[in-house]
């Protein structure tokens, strides 16, 4: 049984909400649920992180985005310092310097290859850490922040990276789900996004795995962790927490894994649950 199963069936025995005191350390994926795609952090949620960062509650990001695609988001926290889980676990960095305290690695190309096999047009990028990226083509500058350069693929695969992503516009994410389930990928980690986006990283690595890692540098229990996230690359961490939290947009099969439930990312749903814990704006 792996630690993330131990975890939850020690949730399921506790009488109590998730098992989880007040939480010393505060889990918030970036995308759809601290922030709305293609909009700013709102003044709730700011004020929210704020809130539990006062009252001693350890404050992590936990993203599939590069480490140095959080730093100006995190700058907008309010927030002085605190870390992220970046490349859905494969780094973690402090912030807001960016500074990369933990990686791991993997060997890209055999996966790229079984996939590209059946999506042959679909673009490539890996993630030079702390850098930027290598793209065979290149992305929409809203998919990947950061420096692209245009790289074959034999030359983005000359050397271990910390992620791997294969986009296809032409595709959607129901069909990058059923191709993964047909290739049952090996020797890597993967997550499919909202559309025809597939993250591949380290065999093992999740962002509960890099959250593990921060537990250990914080000396803080899983018990009392609060993590909320929205989506499929936040399962583990969700169940991994000692409280876990999907948002009210999240696919039902996270939902069914998560402890509760809160508001959409339009709802400032992050903020609501964070308020149960920490109190609310008197605005």
């Amino acid at each position: 049984m792996s630690r993330y199963d131990l975890a939850a069936a020690e949730r399921d025995d506790d009488a109590g909400i998730a098992g989880l005191d007040r939480p010393e350390m505060l889990v918030l994926d970036i995308d759809g649920t601290l922030v709305a795609p293609g909009r700013e952090i709102t003044e709730r949620v700011r004020c929210a992180l704020v809130r539990a960062y006062q009252a001693g509650c350890h404050v992590v990001l936990a993203t599939g985005r590069a480490s140095f695609e959080v730093v100006e988001l995190f700058q907008s926290t309010g927030l002085p310092r605190g870390l992220a889980v970046c490349s859905n676990g494969a780094v973690v960095a402090s912030m807001p310097d960016g500074q990369i305290l933990a990686q791991e690695t993997f060997d890209a190309r055999p996966v790229l290859d079984a996939v590209l096999e059946h999506v042959p047009a679909a673009r490539v990028a890996v993630e030079i850490a702390g850098t930027g990226y290598l793209v065979t083509h290149q992305f929409p500058k809203d998919k990947l922040l950061g420096r692209q350069i245009l790289a074959p693929l034999d030359g983005l695969c000359s050397g271990p990276v910390v992620r791997a992503v294969i986009r296809d516009p032409n595709q959607t994410s129901e069909d990058f789900r059923a191709l993964t389930n047909k290739l049952r990928i090996r020797g890597a980690s993967y997550a499919v996004g909202f559309e025809a986006w597939l993250d591949l990283g380290p065999l093992g690595v999740s962002k509960a795995s890099g959250l593990e890692k921060v537990a250990s540098m914080l000396a803080t229990n899983l018990r009392y962790t609060l993590a909320i996230g929205d989506g499929h690359n936040d399962a583990e961490m969700l169940v991994w927490a000692g409280r876990g939290v999907a948002m009210g947009h999240a696919p039902e099969e996270l939902k069914k894994i998560a402890d509760d439930t809160t508001l959409g990312v339009a709802e400032d749903g992050a903020a609501q649950e964070i308020e149960k814990w920490f109190g609310c704006s008197s605005s």
